[in-house]
């Protein structure tokens, strides 16, 4: 009976440490807060305001686009969003949601296209640090009907 509990006891102590390792890897929350930061200020500044200026800042130029119309490194991705924000008023970006979750965050955004309608859009950006190292996006254009009262936003 003593032998059972030991080893038991000695299991219970190598979960308890391999919890207590994975718990140190996780991001802190005052790396979450930056990365949160980071993209919402990168996305304000490219999408909103227009502004390549310090595009270096926020993007590796190892950048990773999975969006199928636009090119990895932080080059093509300025060239492609120069040629989609051309004759596009600049706007206060609406964040709608974010969350962060290890070196990801989420974005959901409200966007209005020029013609006046609404784009329910969400993002997803890999942090790497401190920098953007990877994006995936879904766009959405909001229904005039919906099978559902629930609102996009």
């Amino acid at each position: 009976m003593r032998k059972t509990i030991a080893i038991f006891t000695l299991l219970a102590f190598s979960f308890l440490s391999v919890g207590l390792n994975a718990q140190s890897k996780k991001t802190s929350q005052s790396d979450l807060d930056y990365n949160k930061k980071l993209v919402v200020n990168f996305y304000q500044k490219i999408f909103g305001d227009h502004d390549f200026t310090n595009i270096d800042h926020y993007l590796l130029p190892t950048y990773i686009q999975h969006n199928p119309n636009v090119a990895h490194g932080s080059e093509a991705f300025e060239k492609a969003i120069k040629g989609w924000l051309q004759n596009k008023p600049k706007t206060k970006i609406d964040v709608q949601h974010i969350a962060a979750e290890g070196d990801l965050i989420f974005l959901h955004v409200k966007n209005i296209l020029p013609d006046g309608k609404l784009q329910s859009v969400i993002d997803i950006f890999r942090i790497e640090n401190k920098k953007i190292a990877e994006h995936w996006d879904v766009h959405e254009t909001v229904p005039e009907k919906s099978a559902n009262a629930h609102p996009m936003f």
